[in-house]
């Protein structure tokens, strides 16, 4: 890893945990994006040493800028965007819009991701196929996951404040939600 590594953050999508990685040579200009350790940006001998450099990431193409500010003399300051917002901001925002369980199934760690708005459900990066049914006290969203049956009940809590409650079941037993 070479010492020009000015940055890294820990961001949480649908997909997955990814691991953005932000090097900045303020000699040479020098600027590379690694994204779960593999590069996906890279530019030498940039004449301008402040500026922004987006790209995009994960399975569901989430924008992602750096901006690079100076701060004072020759110290810069590196922030991390996501979709248009500070990280803090998009991760606040992204707990209430998604529900995220860890779970162990056969031995292998996974990770189901609900996304509210739309009802996407993801599990280890990919995108779930999912049939969805009304039932008495809300709905009912089933898919499989390695030959369990998994099912999402959306359920209204009563509560105008608390909203919708929603709760796995795989094959169904209740699994707790986690805080990502």
């Amino acid at each position: 890893m070479s010492n020009d590594l000015v940055g890294v953050w820990e961001v949480a999508l649908s997909d997955g945990v990814h691991r953005i990685e932000f090097e900045h040579g303020t000699t040479t200009g020098k600027r590379v994006v690694c994204i779960d350790g593999k590069e996906v940006l890279r530019r030498d001998w940039m004449f301008k040493l402040v500026g922004k450099e987006t790209f995009y990431v994960g399975n569901s193409e989430t924008k992602a800028t750096i901006n690079i500010d100076a701060v004072s003399g020759f110290a810069y300051e590196y922030t991390l965007e996501i979709n248009g917002k500070s990280l803090k901001k998009y991760m606040e925002n992204r707990s209430k819009m998604t529900s995220t369980w860890l779970l162990n199934l056969d031995g292998t760690d996974c990770r189901v991701v609900l996304e509210k708005d739309t009802m996407d459900i993801w599990s280890n990066g990919q995108k779930m196929e999912t049939a969805g049914e009304f039932v008495e006290d809300g709905t009912e969203t089933h898919f499989t996951l390695a030959d369990h049956d998994c099912c999402i009940k959306a359920v209204s809590s009563g509560k105008r404040r608390d909203g919708i409650i929603h709760t796995l079941l795989v094959d169904g037993n209740e699994v707790a939600e986690c805080t990502d």
